[in-house]
């Protein structure tokens, strides 16, 4: 053992909540820029607490966070695709997906450089696009809040029914 053997990374071995919670600070940190959306987001799906009218990560996820921070500093997501991809199972990854695509919509727009990612994990996924549309359908109305602000919205119009077209 070396004197610098304690860098190398997180040694533990990779999991699936630990996976999902990389994948989602990948997500985040896509475009160069940490929206307090994205943040909220984060915290919302890891379970965030509230302490004084501060949301903030509970103790049970605050280990979890640094390790899935630590590991997206020092991995690439192609690396960690590799690592990942075979050991979670089809709902695991339909659930990274679901909340990536939230993450990414969740400041109004996702930014070229997520949709790139998340095109890439798709494809290491082994998840068609045609197979995830119906997902990313209920995502983006979800995070529409113009149909509260804006009368003239499409889908506020007369006799327009929101469906979902498999």
């Amino acid at each position: 053992m070396g004197l610098f053997d304690i860098f190398k990374g997180d040694s533990e071995t990779m999991t699936p909540h630990l996976a999902f919670t990389i994948s989602l600070i990948y997500m985040m940190s896509a475009d160069g820029n940490i929206e307090n959306e994205e943040i909220g987001q984060l915290l919302s799906v890891l379970g965030g607490e509230e302490s004084g009218g501060v949301i903030g990560v509970g103790a049970n996820n605050r280990q979890l966070l640094d390790r899935a921070v630590k590991y997206a500093r020092n991995h690439a997501p192609d690396q960690f695709l590799a690592e990942a991809a075979s050991m979670l199972t089809d709902a695991q990854k339909m659930c990274i997906l679901t909340n990536m695509i939230d993450s990414s919509l969740s400041d109004g727009q996702a930014e070229m450089e997520e949709q790139q990612l998340f095109n890439k994990f798709l494809q290491a996924f082994g998840i068609s696009e045609s197979r995830f549309k119906p997902f990313f359908d209920v995502i983006v109305l979800k995070n529409d809040r113009t149909v509260f602000t804006n009368s003239n919205h499409p889908k506020n119009q007369d006799g327009y029914q929101v469906q979902l077209v498999i």
